[in-house]
């Protein structure tokens, strides 16, 4: 039986490969990796503007001490992977025609292009199959993955995501507008933007991450911005519509994870992201917004691995059975 490890981060001691470069689906996809080589990999797809950064190197690390090849990446349009073209500027117009009118987004590439990356950047790194976490616009992703490339899966797991059922409960409007505000100029006000973003965030005080946050903005600053390319992403999410009935055909072992106080993605997304998903489990976690505070790791990796070591252990036993039976 799988048993939770009890490291502290600064405990944890898994190799580490820097940053490279992978040719991909026609793009550059920056990828970094945590664990062995030979442990059972898992991709973990990032959301919204979000650089793979955003998996915290503690978080992976010690994710990767339970027995997981733990690889992570920059989206298209995002940190070191290749930045795309097209799409004019997002407008509250535009979602006010889609939302009320149901009139179609234009979007230069769609979510299902971005799951395509994902499995292009396994096919370089010569994985069949692998456990598949995503969060947010990253839970999206994975969820088109376990749609379309179902033998690509070992196990799902989708964190703070939606079904993209436009009869769910909508971000208010105060939360589009502080979303579509635009980039302020220059570093310092960069900074101040970031720590008050991921303070809305996590919806209350958390110490542990408030004392990071200047690191973490400042580390982002330096791989690099790209405002156009967050704003091509939200189209993506946009012109992506709903994968609520698709996620009926869903066959890997799925997991939903979702705070009870999310801001962003309403809690009834995440209920309806496992309820749209045949046997997906529901994990609510109280205090939880839309992040992953440090207080909560150990609550989030013991479900991530706990879940994804099940579904391993479903897939070796008939291989087993027909081994004895032969």
């Amino acid at each position: 039986m799988y048993k939770p490890a009890r490291l502290l981060p600064e405990q944890v001691d898994v190799p580490y490969q820097p940053p490279r470069i992978a040719r991909a689906n026609g793009i550059d996809i920056c990828y970094d990796v945590f664990g062995y080589s030979d442990a059972e990999p898992m991709v973990m797809i990032m959301g919204l503007g979000a650089q793979l950064i955003h998996w915290d190197d503690d978080f992976c690390r010690e994710l990767a001490s339970h027995g997981f090849r733990v690889i992570r990446f920059d989206n298209r349009d995002i940190g070191l992977s290749s930045q795309m073209t097209g799409g004019k500027k997002f407008s509250l117009y535009e979602l006010a025609k889609l939302r009320f009118l149901n009139i179609p987004l234009a979007a230069p590439y769609k979510l299902s292009d971005m799951a395509a990356d994902t499995v292009a950047l396994l096919d370089v790194l010569h994985i069949r199959r692998a456990h598949v976490v995503g969060a947010s616009m990253g839970g999206m992703i994975a969820q088109e993955m376990a749609i379309a490339y179902p033998e690509r899966l070992r196990s799902l797991t989708s964190i703070m995501s939606t079904t993209g059922d436009p009869r769910l409960p909508q971000p208010s409007r105060q939360v589009t507008l502080k979303l579509l505000q635009r980039q302020p100029d220059g570093y310092e006000a960069y900074i101040e933007r970031f720590k008050q973003t991921w303070l809305f965030l996590r919806v209350g005080s958390f110490p542990d991450d408030e004392a990071r946050d200047l690191d973490r903005a400042e580390r982002t600053y330096a791989r690099g911005l790209n405002p156009e390319g967050v704003g091509r992403q939200l189209r993506a999410i946009l012109a992506s519509g709903s994968r609520k009935e698709r996620l009926a055909k869903v066959t890997a072992p799925t997991l939903v994870i979702h705070g009870k106080v999310d801001p962003l993605v309403h809690p009834a997304a995440g209920r309806d992201t496992a309820a749209s998903i045949p046997g997906a489990k529901l994990m609510m976690i109280d205090r939880m917004g839309h992040a992953l505070p440090i207080s909560m790791w150990t609550t989030v990796i013991d479900a991530i691995a706990r879940h994804a070591h099940g579904a391993s252990a479903k897939m070796r036993a008939p291989m087993a059975e027909m081994r004895r039976a032969g």
